[in-house]
């Protein structure tokens, strides 16, 4: 296949995907290179890594070859930078061995480690290829393992700059390749973590349970978004627009549902149509990117189609459009919409807000509820103690507090995702390097009289 450039429309790139047996001697390799690793000064080179991120045009280019947007590969490309920084920083003191303490038997006492894994394996998406890419491939070589990642065959255009920035001693590697590529690499590592949709999830889940080896998923998301009585409109909306929009909505924790107040929804309603209205597209010096996957366009179209068919009004955006050849969505905002309707429902993965008045909080909690996904959600209301009340009650792995879509930015606590949005230990926080590794306990007899429960032999 080739690669679509998402600005032109054009596919003009080759895909090259590693042949398996290559593929197979990868990992080899990086396997050989554990024990050197786990031994290593991690730190100071994954400092030396960090540091090459930072600031390289060639990797930030590439980035915007990919996807077709500016502002969000800037931000990507400094978050990756300060992620780095930030495991380099909190890596020692987590990895640091527990304290001996003793058993509950006397004499005996509890010391342990924790070995990691040799070789772990990322199988990473198109919509944040970089951040993505090595969200959880830095805590795993912070952890001592050696790194496999395949990215998306939809953004490949970054793996080359971002090899030439890997330091030598640093047992990263990031291939090029398509589904089999990744289905492939699941059978040569000891444990793999998977970010995209439910469905390839699911596959990515058996595979691993058939090689026995651990499977962290990170899979799809309908964010909600709750805006009380009381709430700050202005921040609401500007917060709501933000975290629904960004990266043109293509990102898992993106607000696709907002629910209201009825008391406040014209007017938030309002606010909202009005901020939207003035944010445009990259191609005319706006923010809002195109569209980066093929085909996310339909989807994208048969869930405004669906909507408007069933009572929904568009106030603005409302259409896919073509620019220079690429796809493009504007923010858009709707009304009158209910659990019928695509748009509420399943994953848009685009610029669309849709907006549903409630009647008070137990009916906004039961319909953020109302959904197969629990990956995060936001709540807006006059205090943080209402705020926080309503966000206990919410199934979700992560609640903005009066702001939206935080999770793209905050990456200090720790959660875990909810029903069909994933699997496993938390991403983020410091027990993300602890998926990495394998804890081991050493249970020590300082006593020197016989056990009682020993076999008794003597007369």
């Amino acid at each position: 296949m080739n690669v679509r450039n998402p600005i032109t429309g054009q596919s003009d790139r080759p895909l090259a995907p590693i042949p398996p047996d290559r593929l197979a001697a990868v990992a080899a390799g990086l396997r050989e290179r554990a024990p050197a690793w786990q031994n290593a000064d991690r730190g100071a080179v994954l400092a030396r890594f960090g540091a090459a991120l930072a600031d390289d045009d060639a990797l930030l280019s590439a980035l915007v070859a990919d996807t077709g947007r500016v502002g969000e590969s800037l931000l990507e490309r400094r978050l990756v930078a300060g992620l780095v920084e930030r495991w380099v920083r909190q890596a020692p003191a987590l990895l640091a061995p527990p304290a001996e303490r003793p058993a509950s038997l006397p004499g005996v006492f509890v010391a342990g480690d924790a070995v990691p894994y040799e070789l772990a394996g990322m199988i990473t998406p198109w919509n944040l290829p970089l951040l993505l890419g090595l969200i959880d491939a830095v805590p795993a070589l912070a952890a001592g393992c050696t790194v496999l990642v395949k990215p998306s065959e939809v953004t490949p255009r970054f793996i080359e700059p971002l090899m030439r920035l890997v330091p030598e001693e640093l047992p990263l590697r990031v291939v090029e390749g398509d589904g089999a590529t990744g289905a492939a690499l699941v059978g040569l590592v000891d444990a793999v973590v998977f970010t995209g949709s439910v469905a390839t999830g699911r596959r990515v889940a058996l595979a691993a349970a058939s090689a026995f080896v651990p499977a962290f998923l990170e899979l799809g998301g309908k964010d909600p978004a709750i805006v009380l009585a009381g709430a700050d409109l202005g921040r609401a909306a500007s917060a709501v627009l933000w975290g629904g929009t960004a990266n043109a909505g293509q990102s898992c924790q993106s607000i696709e549902r907002v629910y209201v107040a009825r008391e406040v929804h014209d007017e938030f309603l309002d606010r909202l149509v009005a901020e939207a209205a003035q944010v445009g597209l990259t191609c005319e010096g706006g923010p809002i990117g195109p569209i980066i996957k093929p085909g996310q366009e339909d989807v994208i179209a048969a869930h405004l189609a669906d909507a408007v068919a069933k009572g929904a009004s568009v106030h603005t955006g409302g259409r896919i459009e073509r620019h220079g050849g690429g796809h493009w969505c504007r923010p858009t905002v709707l009304s009158g919409v209910d659990h019928g309707m695509l748009v509420m429902t399943e994953e848009t993965f685009g610029p669309v807000l849709p907006v549903m008045a409630v009647s008070g909080p137990d009916e906004a909690v039961a319909l953020a509820n109302d959904s197969v996904y629990g990956l995060s959600a936001a709540v807006f209301a006059a205090g943080e103690e209402q705020a926080r009340a309503v966000a206990a009650r919410l199934q979700a792995g992560a609640v903005s507090i009066n702001d939206a879509a935080l999770t793209a930015l905050v990456h200090e606590g720790e959660k875990n995702s909810f029903r069909l949005s994933g699997l496993g230990g938390s991403r983020m926080g410091p027990a993300s390097i602890g998926r990495f590794l394998r804890r081991r306990s050493f249970l020590v007899n300082r006593s020197d009289a016989a056990d009682p429960w020993w076999h008794s032999t003597k007369e």
